[in-house]
């Protein structure tokens, strides 16, 4: 069985195998740092899992705006042009919360949080928290990721 575990203070995700780690990735989460609550643009904690893959087939770079295809391939000349969009790259893997009170339900949904993994432009570091609550990776790291990761995969957060 396929599993997630991220740590926020190590800024890495790690992916199991019947609970023997298989890849990790350096992430980048979210500026404020932890919490849950709505408009805290923070990264939510505990348990979760993927409750929609959005962006199969699709180049890599391809941006998303409101988990849509825009038509656009980021480039160096894009991001130029939108110099303070927050990038959405290549693939969604959207949360969902499995702790009512926690991280579902109420004023700490993830899923209404629209909390993802997603792409992130090449030149913006990894291992470092920047985000606005999402999960950044690398576009490479995250197809992999991606490929791997059904629905219903399960992720744990922790500081």
């Amino acid at each position: 069985m396929i599993s997630l575990k991220l740590s926020l203070s190590q800024q890495r995700l790690v992916l199991f195998e019947d609970d023997r780690p298989l890849r990790s990735y350096p992430v980048s989460t979210a500026l404020n740092g932890p919490g849950e609550r709505e408009g805290s643009g923070c990264t939510p904690r505990g348990r979760h899992y993927i409750r929609a893959r959005i962006g199969e087939g699709l180049p890599p770079n391809a941006v998303f705006v409101g988990r849509r295809f825009t038509g656009e391939i980021y480039n160096a000349a894009l991001a130029a042009a939108h110099p303070g969009r927050d990038w959405i790259l290549t693939r969604i893997l959207w949360l969902c919360g499995l702790e009512p009170g926690r991280n579902r339900l109420g004023q700490v949904d993830t899923m209404r949080r629209y909390i993802y993994i997603h792409g992130t432009p090449d030149t913006e570091p990894m291992g470092i928290p920047l985000s606005h609550g999402c999960v950044r990776m690398r576009n490479t790291d995250l197809l992999d990721l991606f490929g791997l990761t059904p629905v219903g995969t399960e992720l744990q957060i922790d500081d």
